[in-house]
């Protein structure tokens, strides 16, 4: 099963045919909204959208750990997340389309960054924290509809939600040689390698930040709203290419990411702990 979760401006997929709501509470609280179970391009997909149906959440806000979980244990196999994004890289212009296969966590304030803790220890390999089959084959679609999509990106997540200062910008640019910046994919891609679900974010990128001289160039959110709507049908495009052929079969193991990171034996865990990890490991 695939998932599709919506950032910035994505609270609904156009042409998905609606089979039912699915309203759930999970050990970690709500989700952002209620998902979706639908039809896309003769596909059964579910969709979350990041922020809410009315974008009411901040990226500190948003309940990372309920939605992976939400996900999972509707059978989600695979994420594929959209995102606005800054570009800190001149080769990744406004408007492109990139992934990020790498992450910088960058993120000071506190955030629910794992499942794990309260008597169950696991410590899960994030070297390689997307899944690359995944990626092919987003980038094999976005080559069918002759849409560029850079790869090999490095993202680094912010906490939001004031945008960033020129000094961080270039902090981000240069020192960490990071390519984009967001602010919510961290720590969702953690929290889906934990589910052992294969993820990925098509990243929208809007806007150079504020590393660049030129002052003209310095993203405002009008900037990011007016040349959003554009990207994001590119995005779409690429996603329903995605969608209506040959699934990803993953080579990664992000299915089996559980294997050997997990310490506490599951004899001594608590019934609470056991439930959990019989949901992730699943």
């Amino acid at each position: 099963m695939l998932a599709i979760i919506g950032g910035t401006g994505i609270y609904n997929i156009d042409g998905l045919v609606t089979v039912e709501k699915h309203e759930i509470t999970t050990p970690f609280g709500k989700p952002s909204t209620e998902i979706v179970r639908g039809v896309f391009h003769g596909k059964e997909i579910l969709f979350l959208p990041r922020h809410g149906n009315n974008h009411q959440l901040l990226p500190s806000e948003v309940n990372y750990k309920a939605n992976i979980w939400a996900l999972k244990s509707l059978g989600v196999k695979q994420i594929i997340g959209l995102s606005a994004v800054g570009s800190l890289q001149q080769e990744v212009a406004p408007g492109d389309l990139a992934i990020a296969d790498q992450y910088f966590d960058f993120v000071k304030g506190h955030r629910e960054k794992t499942f794990f803790g309260n008597g169950l220890v696991a410590h899960v390999s994030t070297a390689e924290p997307t899944c690359s089959s995944l990626a092919d084959k987003i980038s094999e679609a976005a080559a069918k509809c002759d849409i560029t999509l850079h790869r090999n990106k490095t993202y680094a997540c912010v906490d939001g939600p004031r945008l960033g200062t020129r000094s961080e910008s270039l902090f981000l640019k240069n020192a960490v040689n990071a390519d984009l910046v967001g602010m919510t994919n961290v720590p969702e891609v953690f929290l889906a390698r934990e589910a052992q679900i294969c993820y990925c974010t098509i990243g929208i990128a809007t806007d150079y930040d504020c590393w660049q001289d030129d002052s003209a160039h310095h993203v405002t959110v009008e900037q990011v709203i007016s040349r959003y709507g554009t990207s994001l049908e590119k995005a779409k495009l690429v996603l329903a290419t995605y969608i209506q052929g040959a699934q990803a079969v993953c080579q990664s193991r992000c299915n089996h990411s559980l294997e050997n990171a997990v310490l506490t034996p599951v004899e001594v865990l608590s019934e609470e702990n056991k439930q959990l990890f019989e949901v992730l490991s699943a």
